[in-house]
């Protein structure tokens, strides 16, 4: 199994300030990587310059999709790492919240349509066919997230576990080999976690995606990562797996603490 992406030495710079200082990160296809850190670490910059939001200073974003070639995407923008392949939710939920709850999972399958200006004026044959695939491959997604019941409902009247839900079927809406997930478990309840695990974990068997999520619940992250790396200060400290970052003494005194235990 080869890596869906390398990020060789990123180095990010805001002014004065050095966000990232030559960052190395792999993801290796089927992956479960884990991007944890304490706060201003640089995890969601570092995000940001893979999915296109930020341009970085150095180094090279590479992604490759299962079966392709590799592929450069430095200074691509977000739309286009989209139709390459990579969907990201982020730690904001940011649904369209009037809009129902099928038509957000519908919108993320825009980046995979044909019909232009053109057809959506004239509404010929194969514009009708696109439409009513959208339709149903997005109430497909809805199926197997356990919203179907509530497609037509707004999105706001979602509860909160079901909206970072939402915003999870939109991203996979966009077909990705590789989807980014920011702080997916922020906010929830215990058992909204435990369903985030699963779904999680399914995604990756199901669905064959490899995933990299930041996340600050280390029982999630020792649970189902198959590596972790650890950021502090805009630097890679550390990465291994669950057992290797756990007994790490640096990644312990940067950020787990001497009181941190684990699920093995």
């Amino acid at each position: 199994m080869g890596d869906v992406l390398a990020v060789d030495r990123l180095t990010m710079d805001f002014g004065g300030l050095r966000a990232l200082c030559t960052v190395d990160l792999r993801v290796g296809q089927g992956e479960i990587v884990a991007l944890i850190g304490p706060n201003g670490a640089g995890k969601t910059t570092l995000f940001n310059c893979i999915t296109g939001i930020y341009a970085p200073a150095e180094g090279a974003i590479v992604i490759t999709r299962p079966g392709g070639a590799p592929r450069r995407i430095n200074g691509f923008k977000v739309s286009r790492v989209t139709e390459l392949g990579m969907a990201r939710t982020f730690q904001n939920i940011r649904l369209f919240p009037t809009m129902t709850v099928l038509e957000n999972v519908m919108i993320g399958r825009h980046c995979r349509a044909h019909a232009g200006i053109r057809g959506a004026i004239i509404r010929d044959r194969a514009t009708r066919r696109e439409e009513e695939e959208t339709v149903a491959r997005s109430y497909a997604i809805l199926c197997r997230f356990g919203l179907a019941g509530q497609a037509d409902e707004p999105a706001r009247s979602l509860p909160y576990g079901a909206q970072r839900r939402l915003e999870i079927a939109r991203a996979l809406a966009t077909e990705p080999f590789l989807l980014l997930l920011d702080e997916p478990a922020a906010g929830m309840n215990p058992r909204e976690t435990d369903e985030l695990e699963e779904l999680i974990l399914r995604i990756r068997t199901e669905e064959g995606i490899s995933i990299l999520l930041i996340e600050h619940d280390m029982r999630i992250v020792m649970s189902i990562s198959d590596r972790i790396v650890v950021l502090d200060h805009g630097e890679k400290i550390a990465e291994g797996t669950a057992a290797e970052i756990r007994e790490n003494p640096i990644v312990v005194k940067a950020y787990l603490g001497e009181d941190f235990h684990a699920p093995a």
